[in-house]
């Protein structure tokens, strides 16, 4: 743990702003672009300050991901929350990468996730973030998958956790083309091949799902 992280709410609040103002630096410059002087000159301290909290460039940025995946998925569980049935709850988590007017942060997301896939393979810190993210997703998956199955809504005889796997590397992909802002794929018609798929394997109507969406 970086020194100074637990000085109090004052401290808990300082760390928040730097990892924010880090996340901000490195949408606009990229990871390998950011430096500490840099996230300094946005959050208005001294860069001394920013070593106090994270002692090196890299803890910092990794911690910023962290930091990003983390509400972003706790942001979603909530929402998730809320859903009474399993195919509304797919459809949310397709709809969470493909669609950012379900999630107003998705653009700035699939920013960072550009910048965490190139980094993982020479980044350990970056790749035990990425790990996390990952199988953080598949379990969501697989497990809404598995209430669908008890509930009656998905076909039983479909291996969830194979299913989790496919489905979130299809999202993946989408994802990428979403970020470079490929034609081809916008994120509506991301959105419906998603979704397209999910039905396909899982045996419920798309219309059920637009319903409970």
């Amino acid at each position: 743990m970086a020194q100074g992280s637990g000085d109090g709410q004052g401290g808990t609040a300082r760390r928040e702003q730097l990892l924010r103002s880090a996340l901000e630096v490195i949408v606009a410059r990229g990871y390998a672009d950011t430096r500490i002087a840099d996230v300094a000159e946005h959050a208005g301290i001294s860069p001394a300050l920013v070593i106090y909290y994270f002692k090196t460039r890299d803890q910092l940025l990794t911690e910023a991901l962290r930091y990003s995946e983390d509400a972003w998925y706790a942001a979603g569980t909530q929402r998730l929350a809320a859903i009474s049935t399993a195919v509304g709850r797919l459809t949310e988590l397709i709809a969470m990468t493909c669609l950012p007017d379900t999630d107003p942060a998705a653009r700035t997301e699939w920013l960072l996730w550009l910048d965490l896939w190139a980094l993982s393979p020479r980044n350990q810190g970056v790749a035990a973030v990425r790990r996390k993210f990952d199988e953080r997703w598949r379990q969501t998956i697989a497990s809404t998958v598995l209430a669908g199955q008890e509930a009656g809504e998905f076909d039983t005889t479909v291996d969830a956790g194979s299913f989790a796997v496919t489905l979130s590397a299809l999202l993946d992909g989408m994802a990428v083309q979403i970020a470079l802002e490929d034609p081809d794929v916008p994120p509506a018609r991301a959105y419906d091949l998603a979704m397209r798929f999910a039905a396909g394997q899982l045996g419920f109507p798309l219309d059920a799902a637009r319903a409970a969406s």
